[in-house]
């Protein structure tokens, strides 16, 4: 029987639905209930009391109705005065009035009062003589009855209260992870079919679709590596910036191989509870080894897997669920095709005795793709979507360097939108050039609207960038030039486009990018002889390349070889840690500085040089608000 089959003969555990506003009658009428019979053994008043010789007196005025003798008193009953009667109800009425008298009794009445029993031998004759009703009533033993009737009461109102929590508030009663099941496993069961990812559903990363093969391939014919002598890999680590697709790669690898796919986070271990984690990855382990061959995927595994140690803020529970993790790797017997895989991207953190050989055989590296990899990323999702034949991607992939697969998904995701909004049929390649300069800038703000003097300023601005790029040879060339705001805070910005794939720079082409980045600020003090806050983004990134080129990566002559600082957290905010003494970092700022001011008075020379094009550009830029650079080399050759 195949796992599809299998899966549909496993009974539903599910609770039967109901509406929820039933659910919250019956529980807000439980909890009434309840409190009204709490309410009620403590708040039910006596009858008033009187003295017998009152007694006596109303017995002999005639205002007696009815008595009913006790063991201790004497319960009475007075004739209503002026010819006033209480209604009493008959039939169907008097047993909802019986319910409500018990369920929200009522005051005693004001004809019923009560008297202590005297030892009068007489009081039967006085009675009868009357014509007073009276009565004894047959004591009778009702605790027990009483006691299991507010038993059943009780416990049926907390199992409603019970079933409503459950339902509700997502299991947090019952369900797994809850109170009342917390060592059970929240491993979501992915049973990968044939409409499932494969290889080819991902593109832009070969070396890691290749080092995962083998794997696919052991599960297929473990016989064929067994006969040799070798064994299969316990684990793969997959290393990587976000979005590069490392779960879309391991949901391929179980596409690949046909087998159960468990997937987690490493968040679902670490609990309140000091061993909660320990006992479900007991519970993974186990369900795996019954459902081999399969794979289990742990993302974010550094919520689990940090370097353990004794220092301030360590945590006992996600170290013991470390420590049980490490020992059930070493434990299962891979022979049976259960392969664990774990992604993260903070690898620099994790223990070390969680990546030695035999637990994360493999490390494999999910980089960023390449320009080939990138037109394959935007080909198999363009694939999606209605396209053009008139579509360019390989143009998509140059302007987008540093790009991730889920960034250019979402390009081809917002083309079709802008596709839709113009009321397209296709996407056209002017589409895919808005979607990237959404992804990159945001949307267009229509409603911001600069005055005059600032959008003349901006156009200068974005010119003086869009001059310093064609005028080196070492900067990229420009692809589009725009003075129209975006909702990411740019009130214009120059796109450019690199003719070449580089993995490396120089110094030249360092400085000449510093150069454009200074050659904004440069144009409004050439043009208008001052400073705005539009270069603050061009200063932050100026400063952070000249000081990248003099503590990382040699090309200062004062400090030569020397490594000053480092980087951490690669893959997320690659944040550079400073390795020197506060007297070699205050030299160090001294040098980025020189840089910075020589390539900014590089920036005005060449401005300087070039002012009557900077005058024309700008000018048209002003009046057009977004040209092409076809339509800026074409007036930078006029002019």
């Amino acid at each position: 029987m195949d796992e599809r089959k299998k899966d549909k003969e496993k009974p539903s555990t599910n609770p039967p639905k109901l509406p929820n506003i039933v659910m919250l009658f019956v529980l807000a009428f439980s909890i009434f209930i309840l409190l009204q019979m709490i309410w009620n053994m403590f708040s039910r008043e006596e009858p008033r009391r009187i003295y017998y010789s009152e007694f006596v007196t109303y017995l002999q005025e005639g205002r007696v109705e009815k008595v009913v003798v006790q063991s201790d008193r004497l319960i009475i009953t007075l004739v209503p005065q002026n010819g006033a009667e209480e209604e009493y109800p008959e039939g169907a009425s008097a047993i909802f009035a019986d319910f409500f008298a018990w369920l929200i009794p009522q005051e005693p009445s004001e004809y019923e009062v009560h008297t202590g029993r005297m030892p009068d031998p007489q009081l039967r004759e006085m009675l009868e003589y009357h014509g007073v009703e009276y009565d004894s009533p047959i004591v009778t033993s009702t605790w027990m009855r009483d006691f299991l009737f507010q038993m059943v009461v009780y416990v049926l109102i907390i199992f409603l209260m019970l079933v409503f929590l459950r339902r509700m508030m997502g299991g947090l009663i019952g369900g797994k992870g809850g109170i009342m099941g917390f060592g059970q496993s929240n491993a979501k069961v992915y049973m990968e079919k044939k409409t499932g990812v494969t290889f080819d559903d991902v593109a832009g990363q070969e070396e890691a679709k290749d080092s995962l093969t083998e794997i696919v391939d052991f599960l297929h014919n473990p016989e064929k590596y067994t006969e040799i002598g070798a064994t299969q890999p316990k684990g793969a680590l997959l290393v990587g910036p976000p979005g590069t697709g490392k779960t879309l790669l391991a949901k391929a690898v179980a596409g690949e191989a046909g087998v159960v796919f468990f997937s987690l986070s490493g968040s679902d271990f670490v609990e309140m509870f000091v061993g909660v984690g320990a006992s479900r990855v007991r519970d993974l382990f186990k369900q795996a080894n019954q459902q081999s061959p399969c794979i289990i995927f742990i993302d974010e595994i550094d919520a689990i897997g940090r370097s353990r140690d004794s220092q301030m803020g360590s945590n006992d529970e996600r170290e013991q669920t470390l420590n049980q993790l490490l020992a059930e790797m070493d434990g299962f017997d891979s022979s049976k095709g259960v392969v664990i895989l774990g992604a993260t991207n903070r690898p620099e953190i994790l223990d070390k005795a969680l990546l030695r050989p035999g637990r994360f055989d493999r490390r494999i590296n999910v980089e960023l793709p390449d320009l080939k990899g990138r037109i394959e990323v935007l080909t198999v999702h363009a694939k999606k979507v209605k396209m053009s034949d008139a579509i360019d991607l390989r143009r998509i992939a140059m302007i987008t360097p540093g790009a991730a697969g889920a960034d250019l998904a979402n390009m081809i995701n917002e083309a079709a939108l802008h596709a839709v909004r113009m009321k397209r049929a296709r996407v056209e390649q002017e589409d895919l050039l808005e979607a990237v300069e959404v992804v990159i800038a945001g949307k267009e703000k229509k409603d911001r609207i600069m005055t005059e003097k600032e959008k003349r300023i901006v156009a200068y601005h974005e010119i003086g960038h869009a001059l310093a790029r064609t005028a080196q040879k070492d900067a990229k060339p420009v692809e589009k030039i725009t003075i129209v705001p975006r909702t990411k805070g740019s009130l214009g910005y120059v796109l450019a486009a690199p003719e070449e794939e580089k993995f490396m720079h120089s110094k030249d082409e360092m400085l000449a990018e510093i150069i454009v980045l200074m050659a904004g600020r440069a144009a409004e003090e050439v043009v208008f002889n001052t400073k705005t806050t539009g270069a603050s983004n061009d200063i932050e990134k100026a400063t952070q390349m000249a000081r990248s080129m003099v503590s990382m990566y040699g090309m200062s002559e004062k400090f030569g070889m020397m490594g000053l600082e480092s980087v951490q957290n690669r893959y997320l905010d690659g944040r550079a840690v400073l390795q020197v003494s506060d007297q070699t970092g205050a030299e160090l700022d001294i040098e980025v500085r020189g840089i910075i001011e020589d390539c900014y008075q590089n920036a005005l020379d060449l401005l300087h040089e070039n002012k009557d094009k900077l005058n024309e550009l700008a000018e048209y830029l002003f009046n057009k608000e977004t040209i092409t650079g076809d339509e800026f080399m074409e007036l930078y050759m006029k002019t």
